[in-house]
């Protein structure tokens, strides 16, 4: 069903400009992780397929604004449009797509369409905070949770209740099982970034703190370092690192504790997502938290 997915989107971006699709196909897939939400929860229907293509034009568009602001040279191990092209092609692109989603989002019930355009306000406020928290270092923890919310949480969260909807289950358990994947996603995503290579990651390793996004990782470690420590953590902010201050970030990492107590709060919203929706007994979601929480290190 996945194929049928990729199939529509495709079709819908080709109803729309020949040169649109040929940027489009330049676009990485990725996980699709929103679609395998939905074809998961609403068991594969004709409506499933469609709102997943949906929800992934959407997520799309994000990526391609998201790269513009962030001036990323890759995605996903691939060029990105506005490296390849330009900024001014890649917005037109993910204005495009934002544009035809929310066409064929007609065509949904008041509450999915409410739903996911909702989400998606609150996206662009996330996007939003990004920036402005990038101006300095940003430490507040509870900052931290409200963008990653807005910025990722916010419209799996949407996916997850829409197909809830679809088939009839309770849409509110679902979204606390979409949150809470969601926030998870995010802090593991941020913590492979000092975990991982540049190879596995697709994208240059140490990026997040250089690019001004001070992750969960980083709060954790700040909070724990003496005086002298912070100030040369402070110092490193939004800067072109060395080899020599790459390994002190990561051996501070791993001194302090700060990426598994990380890693700890992802299991444990994970957990709580399972609990959520425990009554299904649906093995398959299951495995997509394990999935994305035992990852490798």
């Amino acid at each position: 069903m996945l194929e049928e997915v990729e199939s529509l989107m495709y079709n819908y971006v080709a109803e729309v400009d020949p040169f649109a699709l040929e940027l489009y196909e330049k676009l990485s897939s990725g996980k699709r992780l929103r679609a395998k939400l939905i074809l998961k929860i609403a068991s594969n229907s004709e409506d499933a397929v469609k709102l997943a293509a949906v929800i992934e034009l959407i997520h799309a568009a994000s990526l391609l604004h998201d790269d513009v602001i962030d001036e990323a040279v890759t995605r996903r191990g691939t060029p990105s449009i506005n490296a390849t092209y330009d900024s001014k092609t890649a917005v037109m692109l993910g204005d495009i797509l934002y544009s035809k989603a929310f066409y064929e989002l007609n065509d949904f019930s008041d509450f999915i369409a409410c739903k996911i355009s909702d989400a998606v306000t609150k996206l662009s406020a996330g996007e939003l905070l990004d920036v402005i928290y990038s101006d300095s270092l940003q430490l507040d923890e509870e900052k931290y949770f409200d963008m990653i919310y807005k910025k990722t949480a916010v419209l799996i969260e949407a996916t997850a209740a829409c197909a809830a909807s679809l088939s009839g289950k309770d849409s509110d358990f679902y979204a606390v099982y979409g949150k809470n994947l969601g926030l998870a996603f995010q802090i593991i995503d941020d913590v492979l970034d000092i975990t991982s290579d540049s190879q596995k990651l697709g994208k240059p390793a140490l990026a997040d703190f250089k690019e001004g996004k001070c992750t969960l990782p980083y709060i954790y470690l700040y909070k724990s370092l003496n005086e002298s420590d912070k100030k040369i953590l402070s110092s490193l902010y939004k800067k072109e690192l060395n080899d020599d201050e790459a390994k002190w970030i990561k051996l501070k990492m791993r001194e302090s504790g700060a990426v598994l107590k990380s890693i700890e709060l992802a299991r444990k919203l994970g957990y709580e997502a399972l609990e959520a929706i425990k009554e299904d007994k649906s093995e398959d979601l299951e495995k997509v938290i394990k999935d994305m929480i035992e990852r490798e290190f």
